[in-house]
């Protein structure tokens, strides 16, 4: 089968050996996968020697169901997430956990960001806001417009921020409200958003090689408010900033409680409720359910769809226009 791998800097489609269906899981036939912005143009880069799967998250169809994936059958459309199991292929053997139903009115090409849209969902859980609080959204790549899109729908108050006119623009017609352009416009945003007391949390979306966004971050938050790091950031920040307010800077890792944990992910074995109440496939499995009722739109943030065989143009143009292109998409015929 076709596979999209890294090597020595570049990036081409391999003939790679087909996975076979575990007992644990489904194979599946893969019509669409996402491409991470952040973490596989990061990968892209690096002068791997030897060839390097590239992708985590996609959306196809099941060919096949081993005898203890119950929740599904041959012929459903099915999203999915997290490698080492998901990547750009044509066929994936993907473990329970990590393969979610696609609502029918979600289209697979959608279906296919659920990895985007757990590490978005997770990343604004770890600020543990409450209804009515307030959420500064900064980077409107697509987790940021993701995130922001989120947040309004759990009834927080948000504002977003990104020095990009076109991402600005397009947050601003998905409904955003106090999408700004500069940090004078967060500070007003927020002063009349929170009424003077400060954000109750900062969501970091954007990558730099400084912590210059950290602490701006802890000069926006209220008295022990909370900084998420979710982007690509040099965690270089003010001690004094974050003890004069008492804040918590938090990471936030992927896609929720059991990513990169084998007991959960390959064996199948879950957390129990109680115990965590939003999982990585729990995750997934509310972002579609955000999709299918229309509070979150996908499609806007999709600026182009790529056949696998163009793999390489379509990373090209994320790393040659990334403010002209929110979101690529591979497509699988």
């Amino acid at each position: 089968m076709k596979a999209v791998v890294t090597q020595e800097g570049k990036i081409r489609v391999a003939d790679v050996p087909m996975p076979t269906v575990e007992a644990n899981g489904v194979l599946v036939k893969t019509e669409y996968s996402a491409i991470s912005p952040g973490t596989e143009q990061m990968m892209s880069r690096t002068a791997h020697k030897h060839p390097v799967s590239l992708g985590y998250s996609s959306a196809g169809v099941v060919q096949e169901v081993g005898p203890l994936a119950t929740h599904l059958k041959v012929g459903d459309r099915v999203a999915c997430y997290g490698a080492p199991y998901v990547r750009h292929a044509e066929w994936l053997s993907v473990p329970r956990h990590l393969a979610v139903p696609i609502p029918d009115n979600v289209t697979t090409a959608d279906a296919s960001t659920v990895g985007l849209g757990a590490i978005a969902i997770h990343g604004l859980r770890q600020a543990g806001l409450q209804f009515g609080e307030t959420a500064v959204v900064v980077g409107l790549g697509i987790l940021g417009q993701l995130i922001a899109q989120i947040a309004l729908a759990a009834g927080y108050r948000v504002v977003a921020c990104d020095v990009s006119e076109a991402r600005c623009a397009l947050a601003e017609s998905l409904g955003i409200p106090n999408v700004c352009r500069s940090s004078d416009e967060v500070e007003a945003c927020i002063a009349e958003a929170a009424g003077g007391l400060g954000a109750d949390a900062v969501v970091l979306c954007a990558s730099a090689k400084t912590g210059e966004l950290i602490d701006l971050g802890l000069g926006w938050i209220r008295d022990r408010g909370k900084v998420v790091v979710v982007g690509d950031l040099k965690l270089d920040f003010s001690r004094e900033l974050m003890f004069a307010k008492e804040a918590t800077v938090l990471i936030s890792r992927a896609g929720g409680p059991g990513r990169y944990d084998e007991t959960y992910e390959r064996l199948g074995v879950d957390y129990p409720i109680g115990f965590a109440r939003w999982t990585e496939g729990r995750n997934m499995e509310a972002y579609l359910r955000l999709a299918a009722e229309g509070k979150v739109r996908i499609g806007p943030l999709l600026s182009r769809v790529v056949p696998i065989r163009q793999a390489d143009d379509a990373f090209r143009l994320l790393r040659e226009d990334p403010q002209g292109t929110t979101g690529v998409v591979l497509e699988y015929r």
